[in-house]
């Protein structure tokens, strides 16, 4: 409470001195000037933005956009024309290679003692099963932990299944924890002697439709494969173990690797008048999994982010520094496209004065997150009073997150700012055939691109360059 109280009484005390001194010269931080327009692009976006006219159309004419597919490479096709007929600056693909993957047969059943269809989809990067499918005895644990207890190469084959149920919550906080059994359990099934593992879909739907996601495995172990089961179909397998009878299931998964492919970032500046080789970053991730047609995770923040940009290129106004818009390339299957532009841009890096990223589905904006240093948090108090009307409160300066795809920069010293949106439905859809444009509120991605715009335009605009660069070893 008492951090809330602070940062409130920040912002009432920078956005009186901003307002009411008449300060704009070259030494304040943010000239008058500037924050007229923040406001004036800020209320423009409330009356109705573009923001759902570009995820219709991305989620229609190019649909899912699997992480080195050709439906990505449409999507970057799709990004390039866009941008380009909207007239940014320097709009270009950087490629990159990836490892490629998809989807094949996904089925499996209960054998015995009640034969009935189970309803699952296979974990990204999991390997195949014989082509006949995998048969054998299913042994439940509640949690991770309780199957890592087991001594290794104690289960003689069986097949594993782990509940592990996370809940939802506003700002998502459960996935960080209980998404470790999706992207570690593999591996940890393997070394305890597991020919297969099955888990409760990482989500918080009562539907059947099963939640995919990324997963690896750990060098050394045996590679078995994974797949996870929709949330009622979970209840019922543990319903039936909760019987006297042991169950049996057959899984037949038929994934298969397809070998080097093309992934890539879509960039577009609109390039500074004073300060050009600063870069304040805003953007999404353009790829998304091949169940739904990825329009909360991340069509949205595509969307958001490409408006917020396109708004304030539309102003006519330029900005001092450079403002760079990056839609994201295979975030799904590793943070690629961020790890890959750190490497491309590494000599670069401390020119990136702050960014952040739009990566938590399509609902309202409710808090901003930072790590600033003492000498910046003046500039995200008065982004916080400047977006105080769409309903955003500040929060505590100390959470090292602006996005997924920022997170290979911010391993590298960068500093943090986030917009953190309304979560509670969010892991209802995410990674499911449900993540659909019907699931989205224009007015909610309206009120996401005026804090996107307040927050470029601000950053770029200031007379700050380092909002707190660390250095890492």
């Amino acid at each position: 409470m008492s951090k809330v109280l602070k940062l409130n009484s920040v912002t009432i005390c920078f956005l009186t001195l901003f307002s009411f001194s008449g300060m704009a010269d070259s030494g304040s931080l943010v000239d008058n000037s500037v924050i007229d327009s923040a406001r004036e692009m800020r209320d423009l976006a409330r009356e109705g933005t573009q923001a759902y006219t570009w995820l219709e159309s991305l989620t229609t004419e190019v649909g899912p956009r699997l992480a080195g597919s050709t439906q990505e490479a449409r999507a970057r096709d799709w990004a390039v024309e866009k941008l380009r007929t909207l007239g940014f600056d320097n709009v270009r693909i950087e490629p990159f290679s990836i490892s490629g993957w998809e989807r094949g047969v996904e089925v499996a059943e209960v054998v015995a003692p009640y034969p009935q269809p189970l309803i699952v989809t296979t974990l990204g990067g999991s390997v195949a099963t014989p082509s006949e499918g995998v048969s054998g005895r299913v042994m439940g644990f509640t949690t991770l932990a309780e199957l890592e207890s087991l001594p290794d190469n104690s289960l003689g084959g069986d097949i594993v299944y782990v509940g592990h149920a996370m809940r939802s919550t506003q700002d998502g906080s459960h996935y960080g924890y209980f998404g470790r059994l999706r992207r570690e359990g593999a591996s940890i099934a393997a070394a305890k002697g597991a020919s297969a593992l099955l888990i409760r879909s990482i989500g918080t739907d009562s539907h059947r439709m099963p939640h995919t996601g990324s997963m690896t495995y750990e060098a050394g172990i045996n590679q078995i494969p994974a797949a996870a089961l929709s949330n009622p179909d979970a209840d019922q397998i543990e319903r039936m173990l909760s019987r006297p009878e042991p169950i049996s299931v057959r899984l037949n998964l038929q994934p298969k690797f397809t070998g080097e492919v093309e992934s890539g970032n879509v960039i577009a500046d609109i390039i500074g008048t004073e300060l050009p080789n600063e870069v304040v970053v805003i953007g999404g991730h353009l790829d998304s999994w091949d169940l739904g047609t990825g329009a909360i995770d991340d069509g949205a923040g595509v969307a958001i982010t490409l408006e917020a940009a396109r708004m304030i290129l539309a102003s006519g106004q330029r900005p001092k520094r450079t403002i760079r818009l990056i839609l994201w390339g295979a975030e799904e299957v590793g943070l690629l496209g961020g790890k890959a532009y750190v490497e491309r841009h590494r000599s670069q890096l401390r020119d990136h004065v702050m960014g952040t990223e739009s990566d938590f589905g399509a609902g309202k904006i409710w808090q901003i997150t930072s790590r600033v240093s003492a000498e910046a948090e003046p500039l995200v108090a008065l982004i916080a009073g400047l977006v105080e009307p769409l309903g955003i409160a500040p929060g505590a300066n100390s959470v090292s997150s602006s996005g997924p795809d920022l997170t290979p920069m911010m391993a590298e010293g960068m500093p943090a700012f986030r917009f953190v949106q309304d979560g509670r439905d969010y892991f209802d859809l995410h990674h499911t055939p449900d993540d659909t444009l019907d699931k989205v509120s224009a007015a909610n991605l309206d009120q996401s691109v005026a804090a996107y715009v307040v927050f470029a335009w601000i950053a770029a605009n200031s007379g700050l360059s380092d909002w707190g660069w660390r250095e890492v070893d």
